[in-house]
């Protein structure tokens, strides 16, 4: 039986608290579960306390092999009972892929304009040195 350590939702309609309890993982989320081992109540001041945890029966289910999910192993690591592992996304900034090939194709399309402007001007001015030139050489 794969075992979740995860939360579960309690409290009333905009007035949410939660349980962590460690349950099956093929179980509804506040369906059936093995135990309650602490509560989230985030509707309290950050300064408060707003996060239970049973430390020793949390350390008995992960020696058993619950899987806490990321925000349960966020509570963990704050509580020093288990080690969550700093994850950066390096290019979370950066446009996606359609919007790169549309940046490109309007880049190209500017360098295409610019260069035919540039050849048009290079046109215009060359029969005006053709005729400044003609008159020169009679």
């Amino acid at each position: 039986m794969p075992l979740k350590m995860r939360l579960a939702r309690a409290g009333s309609k905009k007035r949410p608290y939660y349980h962590i309890v460690v349950a099956d993982a093929r179980s509804p989320r506040d369906g059936r579960f093995v135990e309650t081992v602490g509560s989230w109540n985030p509707m309290l001041p950050k300064d408060a306390e707003r996060v239970t945890l049973k430390d020793d029966r949390i350390k008995h289910w992960l020696g058993e092999g619950a899987q806490p999910t990321d925000r349960v192993l966020r509570f963990l690591d704050k509580a020093g009972i288990a080690n969550r592992p700093v994850k950066s996304n390096l290019t979370k900034g950066l446009p996606g892929k359609k919007a790169q090939e549309r940046e490109a194709e309007r880049k190209q399309r500017e360098e295409d304009a610019a260069a035919a402007a540039e050849k048009a001007a290079a046109e215009a001015n060359a029969p005006a040195a053709a005729a400044d030139e003609a008159p020169a050489s009679e």
